[in-house]
């Protein structure tokens, strides 16, 4: 028997489906800090994304529902964003890689 036959590598493939790409993580980490954001401030607090990118990245997190996507009914539209309880449960992993990052980054 081969040892991949062993590994069960679905539960890994299916977190890193969710959370795939450059964007959704750094989407998640700013909705985590910031817990609500408007679709403008998200988009500053990412820098060169999109719009393209992001609206798309965003309807996939709220397809997965990790984001909860609230629109107001004004003019202007006013659309919010935060974690849902889900995505909330994903907070410990983000918490875990930055303190990954904080003790190893020096180590150039």
């Amino acid at each position: 028997m081969i040892e991949e036959d062993l590994v069960n590598v679905r539960p890994f493939a299916y977190a890193m489906s969710l959370i795939d790409g450059k964007w959704k993580v750094l989407i998640l980490f700013w909705l985590w800090k910031k817990e609500i954001l408007r679709y403008g401030e998200l988009k500053r607090a990412l820098g060169t994304i999109t719009h393209k990118m992001l609206s798309g990245q965003l309807k996939e997190l709220e397809k997965d529902d990790l984001v909860i996507r609230k629109e107001y009914p004004q003019v202007p539209p006013k659309v919010e964003y935060k974690l849902s309880q889900k995505g909330q449960t994903l907070m410990p992993v983000l918490q875990t890689l930055c303190t990954w990052g904080t003790d190893h980054m020096d180590d150039k």
